[in-house]
């Protein structure tokens, strides 16, 4: 099956290591994430494409416990839905961003904890006669084995 990414530009995939693209001010070195035309802290226009951290530390977290509305619902119905872990990772010292986690139990996800980004399957899309014909990957936050902090420093 093809896979393609959700949207062009936003992270390197294919990839084993996918990385975010954000945006770099060339007035105020303010990051961003995703690259936008202007910066958000000065207005300047000269922003560079700039490839984020693969790890960071986990904000802070929820589970989305209900289907959202499409395109977010990526072709869920009611009965195949199933609640997902939303939240926003710190990369680096760079910027923190919001994003789909791989895990929704409350008793794995910890703030603090080490995360780093990776590339899951969204949806599929239908080709020729309705078949399958691609599947939709988007980024999403994984925690990294044995990353759970033991003090809250730093968040």
């Amino acid at each position: 099956m093809n896979r393609v990414p959700f949207a062009p530009g936003v992270f390197t995939w294919p990839a084993e290591e996918p990385q975010l693209i954000g945006g770099r001010c060339g007035s105020c070195a303010a990051v961003a994430f995703p690259v936008a035309p202007s910066c958000p802290r000065c207005g300047a226009t000269e922003i560079a494409e700039h490839r984020l951290p693969r790890r960071g530390r986990l904000w802070t977290w929820t589970t989305q416990s209900f289907l959202p509305k499409e395109p977010y619902a990526g072709g869920e119905t009611p009965e195949t839905f199933r609640p997902y872990g939303v939240g926003v990772v710190e990369l680096g010292d760079e910027v923190r961003v919001e994003g789909r986690l791989t895990v929704a139990d409350p008793e794995q996800l910890e703030i603090g904890m080490e995360m780093e980004v990776v590339a899951v399957p969204f949806r599929t899309d239908g080709g020729v006669d309705g078949e399958v014909d691609s599947e939709v990957m988007v980024f999403a936050f994984a925690p990294i084995a044995s990353g759970k902090s033991d003090s809250r420093e730093g968040v």
